[in-house]
């Protein structure tokens, strides 16, 4: 029988074990362990990594009662071989997912809301809980009551049970096992439910937790949280970025906001300024192009802006005139064929024509791009279009 140490042991870091099998299957090294630190994934917590002997431990896999480690080289049987497991990330596990039964058993007991799923992410953590939504107000309030929970210091207790008990216990989910023995973590007062999970030995080395946002989800309401020292970073960066800003401003942090939301409206009335110019620009533009336009067909190339950049004027100038306008770019291998007449299909003419001259594009009736792998190409498709259309 494989001892469990991160049941019995969930803060031992480093031991010395014995290797009882070693495979390899699909190009990946596995070895089992007499006894073993590194919890394998299940219950929404990823497994621990390590090293085994000096070797990367990469994943570690539960199959029937065996631990599995992945490993990124070949070990040798019955060898002793010492094991340390990646403490940072077993303890931020061990936070999240305690942290996790702590708030959800506030938002059952207290806000009447139950949690549904659970999902233990690199860098966040999140519930799925069975409201359509949570409001602003009532995230302070859940995450005010479960701070209260977590400054008490509840002490957490971890235990066995039969089948035959479980119905003795006053669960906050009835578990879906077939296991004889059932593993039960209890926070002292407040929660008890069936886990197999890692966890802290009070509420206390949680922290704090920090409810982030909620995003509606398939009728459900998920719910992203972070414990412990994943707040901690949240809050140093969220901090270093507010000082950063309230720096650049010139004003204090509280009045960040308000300085934001001005700017915004400023901007908000320059871009209605900007439009309103733009517009009388591309008119001025239009007319001045227009004076140079002979017969029906306008031919023009914008040395100052892309073809996108020079749509207001082409828009003004089919507006004003019933022309065939042939557009391009200095900056780009690009032409734009744009009329408002009935006289020719520009998307036909294209689609017929276009690949003589290495070009690629389409369009519909009234107007049509194509793009280019050389200007010298481009040029040639103009010269070809200013020719037929003249025939027009």
């Amino acid at each position: 029988m494989i001892e469990k140490i991160y049941y019995t042991s969930p803060y031992t870091t480093k031991w010395t074990a014995s290797i009882l099998s070693s495979f390899e299957s699909n190009n990946r090294y596995y070895v089992e362990l007499n006894k073993t630190a590194f919890y394998p994934e299940g219950g929404g917590q990823p497994s621990d990594i390590g090293t085994i002997a000096g070797h990367k431990v990469l994943d570690v896999t539960e199959k029937d009662h065996s631990v599995f480690h992945e490993i990124d080289k070949p070990l040798e049987v019955d060898i002793q071989v010492e094991c340390e497991i990646d403490w940072n990330r077993r303890f931020d596990h061990m936070q999240q997912h305690t942290g996790q039964h702590l708030l959800s058993a506030i938002l059952s007991d207290v806000f009447n809301i139950h949690t549904v799923s659970f999902h233990l992410g690199k860098d966040i953590a999140s519930i799925d809980v069975n409201v359509p939504s949570i409001d602003d107000k009532a995230l302070i309030e859940i995450e005010q009551t479960v701070n209260k929970a977590i400054y008490a210091n509840k002490p957490l207790n971890t235990y066995y049970v039969s089948q035959d008990q479980l119905s003795t216990l006053s669960l906050r989910k009835m578990p879906e096992l077939e296991d004889e023995q059932i593993r039960i973590v209890e926070i002292h007062t407040l929660d008890t439910s069936a886990c197999c999970g890692t966890h802290v030995r009070s509420t206390g080395e949680l922290g704090i937790i920090k409810l982030l946002k909620t995003e509606k989800q398939r009728g459900h309401t998920r719910l992203f949280f972070k414990c412990g020292m994943r707040a901690l970073k949240d809050y140093e960066q969220t901090h270093r970025i507010l000082s950063q800003v309230s720096y650049h401003f010139s004003t204090k942090s509280e009045l960040v906001l308000e300085r934001l939301e001005k700017l915004e409206a400023d901007f908000k009335v320059l871009s209605k300024q900007n439009d309103v110019l733009k517009s009388e620009n591309a008119h001025y533009l239009s007319q001045s192009l227009l004076d140079k336009k002979q017969g029906f067909v306008l031919t023009h190339e914008f040395e100052d802006k892309t073809l996108k950049d020079g749509q207001a004027i082409i828009k003004q100038l089919l507006q004003t005139e019933n022309i065939i306008g042939i557009f391009s770019s200095s900056l780009e291998p690009k032409v734009l064929l744009a009329h408002n007449t009935d006289k020719i299909h520009s998307g036909n003419l294209f689609k017929e024509h276009l690949s003589q001259f290495n070009g690629k594009g389409g369009g519909g009736a009234n107007q049509a791009q194509a793009q280019f792998l050389k200007m010298e190409d481009r040029n040639h498709f103009i010269s070809y279009l200013q020719e037929y259309l003249d025939k027009v």
